[in-house]
Protein backbone atom coordinates (compact mmCIF):
# COMPACT_ATOMS: atom_id res chain seq x y z
CA UNK A 1 0.00 0.00 0.00
CA UNK A 2 1.29 3.50 -0.72
CA UNK A 3 1.39 5.64 1.77
CA UNK A 4 -0.51 8.96 1.47
CA UNK A 5 2.31 10.96 1.79
CA UNK A 6 3.71 9.66 -0.95
CA UNK A 7 0.42 10.27 -3.16
CA UNK A 8 0.28 13.84 -1.85
CA UNK A 9 4.19 14.31 -3.27
CA UNK A 10 3.27 12.82 -6.37
CA UNK A 11 0.29 15.36 -7.00
CA UNK A 12 1.98 18.18 -5.60
CA UNK A 13 5.55 17.77 -7.83
CA UNK A 14 2.90 18.10 -10.85
CA UNK A 15 1.93 21.71 -9.68
CA UNK A 16 4.25 23.15 -6.95
CA UNK A 17 8.13 23.74 -8.08
CA UNK A 18 9.72 20.56 -5.85
CA UNK A 19 6.83 19.20 -4.15
CA UNK A 20 6.89 21.19 -1.32
CA UNK A 21 6.85 24.76 -0.02
CA UNK A 22 9.68 24.81 2.18
CA UNK A 23 13.67 24.26 2.78
CA UNK A 24 11.91 20.32 2.46
CA UNK A 25 13.08 20.57 -1.32
CA UNK A 26 16.40 19.45 -0.48
CA UNK A 27 15.06 16.19 0.55
CA UNK A 28 15.05 15.09 -3.13
CA UNK A 29 19.01 15.14 -2.58
CA UNK A 30 18.59 12.28 0.35
CA UNK A 31 16.31 10.27 -1.66
CA UNK A 32 12.47 9.42 -0.91
CA UNK A 33 9.69 11.54 -0.47
CA UNK A 34 8.88 14.33 2.35
CA UNK A 35 5.88 13.03 4.90
CA UNK A 36 2.72 15.21 4.66
CA UNK A 37 1.58 16.18 8.02
CA UNK A 38 -1.96 16.38 8.71
CA UNK A 39 -2.09 17.57 12.33
CA UNK A 40 -0.36 18.20 15.13
CA UNK A 41 -0.44 18.65 19.51
CA UNK A 42 1.68 19.45 21.59
CA UNK A 43 5.13 18.21 20.50
CA UNK A 44 3.92 15.48 18.21
CA UNK A 45 3.01 15.66 14.65
CA UNK A 46 0.80 13.37 12.67
CA UNK A 47 1.57 12.63 8.83
CA UNK A 48 -1.54 11.80 6.34
CA UNK A 49 -1.64 8.19 7.21
CA UNK A 50 -2.09 9.09 11.27
CA UNK A 51 1.48 8.29 12.64
CA UNK A 52 2.67 9.59 15.36
CA UNK A 53 6.81 11.77 15.49
CA UNK A 54 7.74 13.60 18.13
CA UNK A 55 8.36 16.99 16.31
CA UNK A 56 12.36 17.96 17.12
CA UNK A 57 12.09 21.15 14.04
CA UNK A 58 8.71 23.00 16.22
CA UNK A 59 8.57 24.71 12.73
CA UNK A 60 11.98 26.48 13.12
CA UNK A 61 10.64 27.38 16.53
CA UNK A 62 7.61 29.33 16.56
CA UNK A 63 6.25 26.34 18.22
CA UNK A 64 7.72 26.48 21.27
CA UNK A 65 4.93 26.26 23.65
CA UNK A 66 3.65 23.36 21.34
CA UNK A 67 1.32 22.83 18.93
CA UNK A 68 -2.28 23.47 19.21
CA UNK A 69 -1.80 25.10 22.25
CA UNK A 70 -5.33 25.98 23.91
CA UNK A 71 -4.15 29.48 25.37
CA UNK A 72 -2.89 29.92 21.69
CA UNK A 73 -5.57 28.92 19.95
CA UNK A 74 -7.86 31.29 22.10
CA UNK A 75 -6.27 34.29 21.25
CA UNK A 76 -5.98 33.52 17.61
CA UNK A 77 -9.62 33.15 17.55
CA UNK A 78 -10.35 36.62 19.59
CA UNK A 79 -8.19 38.17 16.88
CA UNK A 80 -9.28 36.52 13.77
CA UNK A 81 -13.21 37.34 15.07
CA UNK A 82 -12.20 41.25 14.45
CA UNK A 83 -10.82 40.36 10.74
CA UNK A 84 -7.02 38.38 9.42
CA UNK A 85 -5.61 41.37 6.94
CA UNK A 86 -6.89 44.96 6.50
CA UNK A 87 -4.01 45.95 3.77
CA UNK A 88 -3.97 49.10 6.28
CA UNK A 89 -2.26 50.07 9.29
CA UNK A 90 -3.74 48.84 12.45
CA UNK A 91 -3.18 49.37 16.63
CA UNK A 92 -2.21 45.61 16.96
CA UNK A 93 0.98 45.80 14.38
CA UNK A 94 2.14 49.34 16.62
CA UNK A 95 1.80 47.40 19.85
CA UNK A 96 3.78 44.10 18.71
CA UNK A 97 6.26 46.62 17.50
CA UNK A 98 6.67 48.57 20.55
CA UNK A 99 6.91 45.19 22.71
CA UNK A 100 9.74 43.93 20.00
CA UNK A 101 11.67 46.86 20.53
CA UNK A 102 11.24 46.98 24.12
CA UNK A 103 12.45 43.06 24.32
CA UNK A 104 15.29 44.12 21.83
CA UNK A 105 16.52 47.61 22.52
Amino acid sequence: MVSRSKKYFARALKIIPGGVNSPVRAWQSVGGSPLFISRAKGSYIFDADNRKYIDFVGSWGPMILGHANANIIRAIARRAANGTSFGAPTLGEVELAELVSQCMP
